[in-house]
């Protein structure tokens, strides 16, 4: 009995010890990611561009390709969103759109965005993104081709969701109710 009773507790000792190896091991490794790293960067680079602005520059460097867009603004969350859709002839679409972003960072100042893939073309500038997917499928004749550019804003003051925050009211306590004072009754 006392050989199984020593074999339990050695049982006990050698997971005790196992345990405490993997608490520490998973306190190191999760220690290193949980430092304190500074403040954190900024979302964006250079001063807001007014949204007006991003829009008219865009529009532009399509227009200049051919492509003739119409402006539809949305609004979601405090991120101000526009989107910019037009027609183009099918034989030349992907060339007109590649040529139209090569035009807005030459003549604009816009710079790559970030990968998306190879069917997506991106642009940032300020708090600005501007995304476009190249069409795809086969060339319908007669028919030109659909194309949607949308262009996402973050920070920007001139948004249309940009409404004044209420004043900071402050609470006063209401004034403690008073409960008539009743006499007290005397039982018999």
């Amino acid at each position: 009995m006392e050989i199984i009773v020593r074999r339990r507790q050695r049982r006990t000792a050698v997971a005790s010890l196992v345990m405490a190896a993997l608490m520490t091991a998973t306190a190191t490794a999760c220690a290193y990611p949980l430092r304190d790293l500074g403040p954190l960067p900024p979302r964006f680079s250079g001063p807001p561009l007014p949204a007006d602005t991003a829009v008219s520059e865009m529009t532009s460097a399509l227009a200049a390709e051919g492509i003739k867009t119409e402006r539809q603004p949305t609004n979601v969350l405090g991120k101000c969103h526009e989107r910019l859709s037009g027609r183009h002839a099918p034989e030349t679409v992907d060339t007109a759109l590649k040529a139209a972003f090569a035009r807005a960072r030459s003549e604009y100042g816009w710079q790559p965005g970030p990968d998306m893939g190879s069917r997506t073309l991106t642009l940032t500038k300020n708090n600005w993104t501007v995304m476009a997917s190249l069409p795809g499928g086969q060339a319908v004749q007669g028919i030109e081709t659909m194309i949607v550019m949308s262009m996402t804003c973050v920070d920007g003051d001139d948004t249309p969701s940009a409404v004044p925050s209420p004043p900071v009211t402050t609470l006063t306590p209401a004034p403690a109710l008073t409960s008539p004072q009743t006499s007290p009754q005397t039982s018999p």
